[in-house]
């Protein structure tokens, strides 16, 4: 079945700027798609009508948000409409077969997807080990673009964390920091999972963090001017021999080094690798 087709433009003067901020978004997707997202912000926005987040916005702004990320990354029509649509099936009276009807059946297995992920809960560790939970998620999902929405969707609720209740804000970050972000570094995703990864330290672990994060601003002082040195000489080197590569030098994120520190047993002090550079090439 293929999407339905509405030969009605959405009216742009009656979205709200958050509707107005993700067209922009997706202005790389051509005008009858564009306006297919447009038709599913309205679909999305009646099904959610009423509805609130924990922090008293309207709840639609949180699956526009969660679009505006994926959009960022460039990916198509469907998955942007799934994304906005992706809580409709399970809080709304929004059925699958009138998504289906509406916007043709990918739409409906993602959606779909997305929310018998969601019905899978993670406990504790004796409940379900981590490493057999990932397989498990990457496994139901038959296609990709479902976990690309929920690492969407996690990314979203961990930047807004902060509306949660205490009990709740520690059983996110844990549930991202051994579940979610080792995804995001399986499908090669490094901005998703720095970010994940970063946001649920500073939330499970506070003051661990912020003693590091200072260790590690201490610890660079005037060592940049040093870093671009090391780059430009490791780059010049493998020039010469006509390695066509890309140099980056990075500082290692504080949960990186966090986890080193308790896996080797080692002090900040003696650790070496606070600094890394990637070298890639093909």
């Amino acid at each position: 079945m293929t999407a339905a087709t509405h030969s009605a433009t959405v009216d742009l003067s009656a979205l709200p700027p958050y509707a107005l901020a993700l067209k922009e978004r997706i202005a790389y997707l051509p005008d009858a798609q564009v306006e297919r997202v447009l038709r599913a912000f309205q679909i999305g926005a009646q099904a959610h009508a009423g509805q609130e987040r924990k922090s008293g916005e309207p709840y639609i702004t949180h699956p526009v948000a969660v679009a505006g990320i994926l959009a960022e990354l460039g990916l198509d029509a469907e998955t942007i409409i799934a994304a906005i649509l992706h809580d409709t099936l399970e809080d709304t009276e929004l059925s699958r077969d009138a998504l289906g009807a509406e916007f043709g059946d990918v739409v409906a297995e993602l959606v779909d997807g997305v929310t018998k992920l969601d019905k899978m809960r993670f406990g504790t560790r004796q409940e379900a080990d981590a490493e057999s939970f990932r397989k498990m998620l990457l496994a139901m999902a038959r296609d990709l673009r479902v976990i690309l929405i929920k690492l969407a969707d996690r990314l979203h609720n961990m930047r807004t964390l902060g509306a949660q209740s205490p009990e709740a804000r520690t059983r996110i970050a844990r549930e991202t920091l051994e579940i979610y972000a080792p995804i995001a570094q399986r499908l090669g995703m490094n901005k998703f999972k720095a970010e994940l990864q970063d946001l649920g330290f500073r939330t499970l672990y506070p003051d661990r963090y912020r003693v590091i994060r200072e260790r590690i601003r201490a610890a660079l002082g005037n060592r940049r001017e040093a870093m671009g040195k090391i780059e430009s000489a490791l780059a010049a080197r493998l020039a010469s021999d006509h390695l066509t590569v890309r140099v980056v030098g990075r500082i290692k994120s504080p949960w990186s080094i966090y986890s080193k520190m308790r896996n080797e047993h080692k002090t900040f002090a003696q650790l070496m690798d606070v600094y890394g550079f990637r070298v890639i090439t093909d």
